[in-house]
């Protein structure tokens, strides 16, 4: 599954991510993260102090991840708008879900202040970059005046977040697409 020169930490912390995603943190035992990762027995214990040390690195590796993604885009040319826009058309694996957006869903990462964090700053970096778009966005005078850019910024990452949601409930991206289509309806330049 994992290339024969990614060290075993490495493979830990990649299995660990995608179990994570798949299954949550409880669902993701030691043992399930072992036999993706084709480690040993005592590989984790090796490595990490143990499973929360551990994905508390593929959480903070998932975080990374994310915001890489997000300012390829929104960092990316095009006007505002079109910033906006690439980011929610954006590729996704809608039915998948997002695996920071997942992790909100999971009461022990919640429950601990330190798995929690990365996920929290993940969350308002994004806020933080997409407000800064729209303030950019208004002083051009391609969005109004009267916008809000925190505000705006906070729709269009529950737009997302709860097009994920939509779109796995319903078997179907097609859920996710209508909450994009109609959130870049409402702030199309005029």
């Amino acid at each position: 599954m994992y290339s024969a020169c990614m060290s075993t930490s490495e493979r830990l912390i990649e299995s660990t991510r995608e179990l994570l995603w798949e299954r949550g943190y409880v669902g993701t035992s030691p043992k399930a993260i072992l036999e993706r990762a084709g480690a040993g027995q005592g590989s984790m214990y090796h490595h990490f102090k143990g499973k929360p040390d551990l994905a508390l690195a593929a959480i903070r590796r998932t975080a990374e991840e994310m915001r890489a993604t997000a300012a390829g885009v929104l960092d990316g040319p095009g006007t505002p708008y079109e910033r906006i826009e690439a980011y929610l058309l954006r590729e996704r694996d809608v039915l998948r879900g997002c695996p920071i957006g997942r992790l909100t869903m999971d009461p022990d990462v919640i429950a601990d202040d330190e798995l929690r964090a990365p996920v929290d700053e993940t969350l308002d970096w994004l806020r933080e970059q997409l407000a800064g778009i729209v303030e950019e966005g208004k002083e051009q005078g391609q969005f109004a005046p009267g916008l809000d850019g925190e505000e705006i910024a906070a729709t269009v990452v529950s737009t997302v977040q709860g097009g994920y949601v939509l779109a796995r409930a319903s078997g179907s991206p097609a859920a996710f697409d209508v909450g994009v289509r109609g959130l870049l309806s409402l702030l199309s330049p005029q």
